[in-house]
């Protein structure tokens, strides 16, 4: 049919990008947000909570103030290896699961990343681990889903593992560097699960503690966020999917009564200078 100046729709759904309709109608596309503008991208991007955190993964990786930004992201680019990964950063606005998991959305909307990764201290749990040590994991058990009863709290954990992509990569990073592997500073860096939940653990035979070793005697350590990271990632949705997530906690006390503060700026350095030579194992948004 000639001289159409509309469009008909019998039923269904219509929809319609940078269009125009009627008579002698025009569309701007030089006006139009570019997929490459909206938002940014990056191969990796890193939540941390804590102050410390946060300074020692911008100092290590070397990453300055994104320009323009509404929220305070860090970024930049990062050799190591001869590899170069796209890092952005955002410390969370507070402590504990809730707060991660608005993090991890507010990296993925703006940036993308193909990888999440927490990077900051956590508390030793585990015999064989000591303060300064490194933990790297893509398992965590959260343990705060429980049942009251009058005869006592149950605990029912919940486990949940990053991606089989990142377990090569971890992998491939403790091939290289052996397992567990020494950087250069001397500390050790270790693979295993961590437990996680809300609580701030101050009792190395607390009922949580027990708790844990029962579900899993290799959990290493515990921390406040990585359960939300875990339940962000799960049930993310829509374009830019993230690839799959890795727990990096340097170690800053035994989760016992002598927990203090002393140790937290050594493992939050150790813990981004982990990241730093983690970094080349981990998938990129590049082709």
């Amino acid at each position: 049919m000639s001289g159409n100046s509309g469009f008909v729709n019998y039923g269904g759904h219509v929809t319609m990008h940078q269009s125009a309709v009627g008579d002698n109608a025009r569309v701007d596309v030089s006006a139009a947000p570019r997929e490459d503008d909206v938002p940014g991208r990056a191969d990796v991007g890193v939540i941390t909570i804590l102050g410390n955190e946060a300074r020692a993964a911008h100092e290590v990786l070397g990453l300055r103030p994104a320009g323009g930004a509404a929220l305070p992201f860090f970024e930049g680019d990062v050799t190591t290896g001869g590899t170069t990964r796209r890092v952005v950063a955002l410390r969370a606005l507070s402590q504990g699961q809730r707060s991660a998991v608005v993090a991890f959305d507010h990296l993925r909307r703006h940036y993308r990343p193909a990888v999440v990764v927490l990077a900051g201290i956590g508390g030793g749990v585990h015999p064989g681990i000591e303060v300064g040590d490194v933990v790297v994991t893509t398992r965590v058990v959260y343990y705060d889903l429980r049942k009251e009863t009058r005869s006592g709290r149950r605990r029912r954990g919940e486990e949940r593992e990053s991606p089989a992509v990142m377990g090569h990569a971890v992998n491939s990073f403790f091939t290289a560097y052996g397992e567990p592997a020494v950087l250069p500073g001397g500390f050790r860096v270790l693979t295993g699960p961590i437990g996680s939940g809300d609580a701030v653990i101050a009792d190395a035979e607390s009922e949580i503690v027990r708790y844990l070793r029962a579900f899993n005697d290799k959990i290493l350590a515990v921390d406040m966020e990585a359960g939300g990271l875990t339940q962000a990632f799960h049930e993310q949705d829509g374009p830019g999917a993230v690839r799959g997530w890795v727990v990096v906690r340097g170690i800053s006390d035994d989760a016992s009564a002598a927990k203090n503060d002393d140790h937290q700026d050594r493992a939050a350095r150790n813990a981004a200078l982990t990241l730093r030579h983690l970094l080349p194992y981990l998938p990129s948004t590049r082709p």
